[in-house]
């Protein structure tokens, strides 16, 4: 009985260190491609058009549309989609203010104004649908994007086998230190996955893709920025991590806002392992390898984190090995305990990251847990932090 506790204990210890350092390195080794793209002329640039899903967002909408209007890109090129889904505020008066504004004048921009709240999928399926672009572009209405990020964009879809580009993800004003190494590794992953053939998902705050690619997302799709690309890279396509796009979040997240923001996406998380499960086949070569070290580990992890600080625990008294795993692992969970308890020692960067860390993972959990009860649903809602309201999608 011992032995297979100690195997269990053994592989729960080692896949979580795999996902977490041993992965990157991989990857880092791995990863030689350039996916630079050549820059298009006048005539290359092809219709693009960006589409934003918007619900409950009158703090924001009036930048997003100004900095649409301010993209360096041909206005004849360019048209805007912006669908209200049921909105109880003022996004969709403050939007129609916002473009009768001088700076304004030359956007084509279309305003959906749907009296009911489906839910983000549905609005995202009924706009690509109506948008003329041959390339699309999905940005979420708090996100900010750097003035040439569509010309860099239009010189990736220039090769054929491109099929999604993802942008560089950057916070105005994390939550914490940890919530901003976080993504900061999470951009370098992304970045090494593409010199593979594509980052494991993109970003809602901005991504790109071939709209002649895009299949309509069933309604209860969680993660639409992993499923959607990703079912594009399944059929053999290319996705590409631009860093030189920059979309800035605008909305300040606290950890409340946090974590239930990662329990909706832990539910996506386990969704996308079912729904895109062919990627696990060892013959899908390098993609599968990233799928499964990327996205099935990610979800497996707060399980596994648990099982080898059960198994250590329990074998500490018999083995020297598993006494100073247990203690090790117990040193870990002890400074996340401090952190959760007394909030003023994450002012240590350490305790700060172990709490990102541990919370994260519970939140991963909880969301899979979540999902497999059938509480997860596919609509907006609110999460409302100590600093400014926040959404999940």
């Amino acid at each position: 009985m011992n032995d297979i506790i100690v195997l269990v204990t053994l592989l729960s210890g080692a896949l979580v260190v795999y996902h977490h350092l041993v992965y990157p390195l991989l990857l880092k080794k791995l990863a030689k491609t350039d996916n630079t793209g050549e820059p298009c002329t006048p005539e290359q640039l092809p219709h693009i058009s960006i589409v934003v899903p918007a619900y409950n967002e009158e703090a924001w909408i009036a930048d997003k549309i100004r900095n649409l209007a301010s993209l360096d890109y041909p206005a004849d090129k360019l048209t805007v989609h912006i669908g209200f889904d049921g909105c109880s505020d003022q996004s969709a008066a403050i939007a129609r203010q916002t473009l009768n504004e001088v700076l304004c004048a030359d956007l084509q921009c279309h305003l959906h104004e749907f009296t009911e709240n489906r839910g983000k999928v549905a609005v995202i399926n009924e706009l690509i649908h109506q948008a003329e672009g041959e390339i699309i572009a999905l940005s979420d209405t708090s996100a900010l994007l750097s003035i040439d990020t569509l010309t860099l964009a239009a010189a990736h879809f220039n090769n054929d086998r491109i099929g999604v580009v993802n942008s560089h993800y950057l916070m105005l004003q994390p939550g914490n230190e940890g919530e901003q190494k976080y993504w900061q590794y999470q951009n370098k992953v992304k970045v090494m996955e593409a010199a593979l053939g594509a980052p494991q998902g993109t970003h809602g705050a901005l991504y790109l893709f071939r709209k002649s690619l895009f299949q309509p997302l069933p309604g209860d799709t969680i993660n639409d920025d992993f499923i959607l690309p990703m079912s594009i890279v399944a059929r053999g396509y290319l996705g590409v991590q631009e860093n030189r796009i920059h979309a800035v979040e605008m909305e300040a997240t606290n950890d409340d806002q946090n974590f239930k923001r990662r329990v909706r996406i832990g539910a996506g998380n386990l969704q996308q392992v079912f729904r895109l499960k062919h990627l696990l086949n060892p013959v899908q070569g390098n993609l599968s390898l990233m799928f499964w070290s990327g996205k099935a580990l990610r979800v497996a992890c707060g399980p596994l984190m648990l099982i080898a600080l059960a198994g250590s625990l329990y074998l500490a008294a018999s083995y020297w090995l598993f006494a100073l795993l247990a203690g090790l692992q117990l040193l870990v969970w002890g400074l996340a305990t401090v952190g959760f308890i007394w909030p003023a020692t994450q002012q240590n960067k350490l305790i700060q990251l172990v709490c990102y860390l541990i919370s994260g993972h519970m939140a991963i959990m909880t969301g899979g847990m979540r999902y497999l009860l059938g509480l997860e649903k596919g609509r907006w809602t609110r999460v409302t932090g100590s600093d400014k309201a926040g959404k999940t999608s």
